[in-house]
């Protein structure tokens, strides 16, 4: 089920909806994700959490897709994101979820989980690369013992890749939609988007939003996350799927008893 276009502009989230509707993201949802994840590290572990009732904590769940996925999987899920529109329609989309509530990272607490999933380059989606850091640190200190993590994030080539990437448009009858995409340090991409929506009246309504996505050197994640007894890998896919250029993946699992609770988060 896709989400609702004209709805998405009106709620300010085309770009979240824009993205959840890529192939790519959508074979990342399938049921035969959860699978890859599990073989990615060697333990099937999604299916030891389910069979020991242990939770499943979604990171970024925007309109509930994976949710859902992870819900008739027979998992106990807890979905999480940090905008109140995108919870609903995650609520009207996956009700069968434990629950689903706003969870703002690095500062928010993680609850204590089994696993921990994200899609959609959620910690990209933070202000700067020590945010990246401390949203990392987080989950690793909210993984129990073997827990394993598993979530996509955009590296340094994610912006060295679109450099020069052309603006894009699209018409419908009621809405359309300007992106216009920029560089402008190795470590920032940004897509400036203009939305007009058709009133009921027939007049027409325009809206302006920046998003701006971080990007980090990936090869230095799994020392960040060894020293939280973590254990991590980067790669290039959960499984055969081909992301997109610069689109990383990392995957990771407990290794050590958890970290001193006093220690400090980055």
């Amino acid at each position: 089920m896709y989400l609702n276009p004209l709805r998405a502009i009106r709620e300010g989230q085309y770009w979240r909806m824009a993205r959840e509707n890529l192939a790519w993201q959508w074979k990342l949802m399938s049921p035969r994700w959860i699978g890859k994840v599990a073989r990615k590290t060697g333990w099937n572990v999604l299916v030891t959490t389910r069979e020991r009732d242990g939770l499943v904590l979604e990171l970024g769940c925007g309109s509930g897709l994976l949710t859902k996925e992870l819900v008739d999987a027979g998992h106990r899920v807890i979905a999480t994101d940090a905008s109140p529109a995108m919870l609903e329609l995650a609520r009207e989309h996956a009700p069968g979820a434990g629950d689903i509530r706003r969870l703002m990272l690095p500062h928010d607490p993680i609850p204590q989980s089994d696993a921990i999933v994200s899609v959609g380059h959620m910690l990209s989606y933070l202000p700067d690369e020590e945010a990246v850091d401390k949203g990392l640190v987080a989950i690793a200190h909210a993984l129990g013992p073997g827990g394993l993590f598993a979530l996509d994030i955009c590296d340094l080539e994610w912006g060295e890749a679109r450099r020069d990437a052309l603006n894009l448009g699209r018409v419908d009858e009621d809405w359309a939609i300007i992106t216009e995409f920029s560089v402008p340090s190795p470590n920032n991409f940004v897509r400036e988007m203009t939305t007009f929506v058709r009133n009921q009246d027939g007049s027409w309504r325009r809206d302006d939003e920046r998003h701006e996505n971080v990007l980090v050197d990936t090869s230095r994640l799994p020392e960040l996350l060894a020293e939280e007894g973590v254990g991590a890998t980067v790669g290039e896919s959960f499984g055969s799927e081909q992301l997109p250029a610069g689109l990383r993946v990392l995957i990771g699992r407990r290794i050590s008893s958890q970290s001193d609770p006093a220690k400090e988060n980055g």
